[in-house]
């Protein structure tokens, strides 16, 4: 790149467009003849899910700037009037690109292995007839069929929700003469349907029920002819807001969730070929141009598909099965409690998921809930599941008399109806539940013990990069440290405190916490690289993280880099500075990791004079990360733990020739390969951890 076009350049990638770029690699995925079809068709789907949520989220804040502030440059050069042309741009290609992949290889290649998604020209006589009886029976009767006049006006519909409309002709009972009707698919019907084997002559045969409803549409307007009949569904602003002041914040946000289905209009969907005066009636009424219109050629909904990808239809049509073994020492405990206590006072102990199974940290909350030395349990909550083994030992442990207090953020975005519905059954059994600050997302993983040894109290902790949540255990890569070390564990026992009561914020001698202290330390500690870069003595920065998008933390990126400092970034999403720039960042490198597992740790090397100090986290560099949730980052003071952190989660990244995206200064990424000496980090690490018992 010429130091000219560099000038022209602004120094910050635009945020939107930087995620719609990870979702291009996401999908790139599916794309990969390699990744196991079944899996290929599960990525198809991820896009769909995290584009739903692209819109609920962040066009809905780009929409709002639109509208208030439309002409004010913004650090990544554009307008918000630039930056929504360009984004809707990027989506429309991802979309077209999305459901090509889809008609044209994915279905005909699932074909072939016996997994049928019929459409209407499919259809047999004899599934036919099937589809008529479950039409008649289970579907039409949960119908309600609006025709639009001045007595039935266009109905309230729900965020995402499946719909269709339908151009009729003729007169009905009433001599009323039909023109446009709306017909909502009721939430109660499942969206994908099992085609019985002896009906279509195949163990893996599926229905949408879109495809049944298309098929049987003149059953629902009986005596009138259908000149058009189209699915289409709208997508709504889902973003949350509670006042600061409100009395009861449970009670307040379940006022919001009501009301979340109902937001403002951002995406209208409808299905290829639905005539133009339809899509312009769709778009009249939603206040919606044809950039807010995707034109799906095939279901407006590809998450409801996702089962398929779950099926069981062969060899080699999933990842290899892979089972997270459970590392010494904790595969070789009794059911004794105090095995698992004594066992963390002789050293720190590290869990890396996916790769290690996350039943330890469910045995250690099982060992405290049923230890009767135990006296106090303290946990945060961010997702955790509606079907939670941990949440229920948590109960357990409060019903036996413990002390339990359960930090639960009401504001997990999507999670929140399940968190309180937990926060209600905790409550139910004496435990204490209180939910953070109001304004600050409690989004710190932690669990404190307090266990009654002899005569003194000693605190055993739990600290994490991810949820406490089994599930996503299985597929999202996160570190999780178990310890007694009595500076951390005090001070996970002060957070507590500031979260579950009032007064002044007391100094923590080891974790860093935000809003208060993590981002000024990653700054200071960026500015010991620089100072030691100026002075001729080696200097090194390797961050990995799920987004970077804080202004002042790149700002200083940048600046480090200037000086000299080798900075090596993995930055799994949305990424918005500018790698590789002569004069900028020409000593800073990222890439990003996208396969079989969703990466998810956060992890802080620096050099620091050869002592190389090493952070894990919670917290993104985001905005809202360093200012408006309550985070921790906490160091890994054990060599041994400290090197391997280093290696799995860093060194063996930057090794990984199969998974890895390189950023490009332009914001786009190029795939890096070795076909010669392939090297996949997902794979390495299930070799070298799978192999540890």
């Amino acid at each position: 790149m010429t130091s000219t076009t560099t000038m022209q350049m602004p120094n910050f990638i635009n945020r939107e467009s930087s995620l719609i770029r990870f979702n291009e690699r996401v999908l790139a995925m599916a794309e990969n003849r390699n990744t196991p079809l079944l899996e290929r068709l599960r990525y198809v789907c991820i896009v769909s899910s995290n584009l739903d949520e692209f819109f609920e989220i962040r066009i809905s804040n780009l929409k709002s700037k639109l509208a208030n502030d439309p002409y004010t440059v913004d650090a990544d050069g554009l307008t918000p009037i630039e930056a929504f042309d360009r984004i809707e741009k990027q989506v429309h290609a991802l979309v077209e690109r999305q459901y090509a992949l889809l008609n044209t290889d994915i279905l005909p290649k699932l074909r072939q292995h016996g997994v049928y998604l019929y459409k209407s020209n499919d259809f047999t006589e004899k599934l036919h007839a099937w589809a008529k009886d479950i039409f008649e029976n289970e579907i039409f009767p949960l119908l309600t069929p609006i025709g639009l006049d001045p007595s039935h006006p266009f109905p309230r519909v729900l965020n995402k929700s499946l719909n269709f409309i339908a151009s009729l002709t003729g007169q009905d009972a009433f001599n009323r003469h039909a023109s446009i009707a709306i017909v909502q698919a009721p939430r109660a019907l499942p969206r994908l349907i099992k085609v019985p084997e002896e009906v279509c002559g195949q163990a893996n045969g599926y229905a949408l029920l879109s495809t049944l409803m298309q098929v049987f549409a003149s059953e629902i307007f009986p005596g009138m002819e259908i000149k058009d009949f189209y699915q289409w569904r709208v997508t709504r602003n889902s973003d949350l807001f509670v006042e600061e002041e409100v009395q009861d914040l449970r009670l307040a946000l379940q006022g919001e969730l009501s009301q979340r289905n109902f937001g403002n209009a951002l995406r209208l969907e409808v299905m290829k070929g639905m005539p133009e005066y339809l899509v312009k009636f769709l778009q009249q009424e939603y206040g919606l141009d044809e950039r807010d219109t995707y034109h799906t050629d095939g279901s407006v909904n590809l998450v409801r598909i996702m089962p398929l990808a779950d099926v069981h239809a062969g060899e080699g049509l999933h990842f290899p099965p892979y089972q997270a073994p459970i590392p010494a020492p904790f595969n070789k405990m009794s059911t004794n409690p105090a095995d698992m206590f004594a066992e963390i006072a002789k050293q720190d102990l590290l869990l890396h998921h996916p790769y290690q199974s996350f039943q330890p940290i469910l045995h250690f909350l099982k060992a405290a809930a049923f230890d009767p030395n135990v006296v106090a349990i303290k946990q945060t909550i961010y997702r955790t599941g509606e079907d939670s083994e941990l949440m229920n030992l948590l109960v357990q442990a409060a019903k036996s008399g413990k002390e339990v207090t359960v930090v639960v953020e009401l504001m997990a975005r999507f999670d929140e109806q399940t968190n309180i519905n937990w926060a209600a059954k905790l409550e139910e059994v004496g435990a204490h539940v209180v939910y953070g600050v109001v304004g600050h997302k409690t989004h710190a993983k932690m669990a404190l013990v307090l266990r009654r040894e002899g005569k003194k109290l000693v605190r055993y902790g739990h600290l994490g990069t991810g949820n406490y949540h089994p599930k996503t255990a299985r597929l999202y890569t996160d570190f999780g440290l178990l310890t007694s070390h009595k500076d951390i564990t005090e001070d996970m026992d002060k957070i507590f405190s500031l979260l579950t009561g009032l007064g002044a914020r007391r100094p923590l001698k080891i974790l860093l916490q935000s809003p208060f202290t993590l981002h000024q330390q990653m700054l200071t500690r960026i500015d010991a690289e620089i100072a030691a870069a100026k002075s001729g003595k080696k200097a090194k920065i390797m961050l990995k993280m799920n987004s970077l998008v804080e202004r002042e933390a790149i700002e200083k990126l940048y600046e480090a880099s200037q000086a000299g400092v080798e900075i090596d970034l993995i930055v799994r999403g949305v990424c918005a500075l500018r790698a590789g720039v002569e004069g900028l960042s020409e000593n800073i490198r990222v890439i990003s990791i996208i396969g079989r597992f969703l990466e998810h740790s956060r992890v802080f090397y620096f050099y620091d004079g050869g002592k190389e100090t090493v952070f894990l986290s919670s917290a993104d560099w985001m905005d809202r990360n360093f200012f408006r949730r309550v985070e921790v980052a906490f160091p890994v003071l054990d060599a041994t733990l400290k090197k391997r952190v280093i290696n799995e989660a860093l060194t063996m990244a930057f090794k990984d020739n199969q998974l890895a995206w390189k950023g490009e200064s332009d914001g786009s990424y190029t795939l890096i390969r070795n076909r010669r000496q392939a090297f996949n980090l997902h794979t390495k690490l299930m070799q070298l951890l799978g192999s540890q018992k």
